[in-house]
């Protein structure tokens, strides 16, 4: 499972012209499922992300995380927006390949679970539509942009 971390100053998703999701400072977080991923992948994904240390002390030092964005327990907001784009493969070619996504019915359910398990451990979660056309509007703080991936781990049983 893979993220595209961007940080924000605002961040909106729009579909068919109506606001679906907004955050003020924080994550705008693009999130893809790939073959081989499962609820583990989401859980571990999203404990990454939410202990990610990129917003800035006093001293500008990247060293609070989204939970507490200004040393002051101030946490920000998280905008989780579906996007198989990101396992486009372009090794054949330039016309990507969207092999390794996770097929639809899987996507989804990981998708869900990461969106239930974020809004359990943190305050401001909102979301795209998954599988919509979406306009995504951002305005990237930094620029901050961290690509994030979990692999799957081999089952213990």
């Amino acid at each position: 499972m893979q993220a595209l971390i961007q940080r924000v100053s605002h961040a909106s998703v729009h579909v068919a012209g109506a606001l679906v999701g907004s955050i003020a400072r924080g994550y705008l977080l693009l999130l893809c499922a790939e073959h081989g991923d499962s609820e583990r992948e989401a859980e571990r994904l999203l404990a990454r992300v939410l202990k990610l240390r990129v917003f800035p002390d006093a001293n500008g030092k990247m060293q609070h995380s989204l939970q507490d964005m200004d040393g002051q327990g101030t946490p920000g907001g998280l905008l989780v927006v579906s996007q198989f784009t990101l396992a486009a493969d372009l090794s054949s070619g330039n016309r990507p390949s969207f092999t390794s996504a996770a097929p639809p019915e899987l996507a989804r359910a990981l998708f869900d679970h990461f969106v239930q398990c974020a809004r359990k451990q943190h305050p401001v979660v909102q979301t795209g539509v998954f599988a919509a056309h979406m306009q995504v509007s951002l305005l990237n703080d930094g620029p901050v942009t961290i690509p994030l991936r979990v692999r799957a781990l081999p089952d213990p049983h």
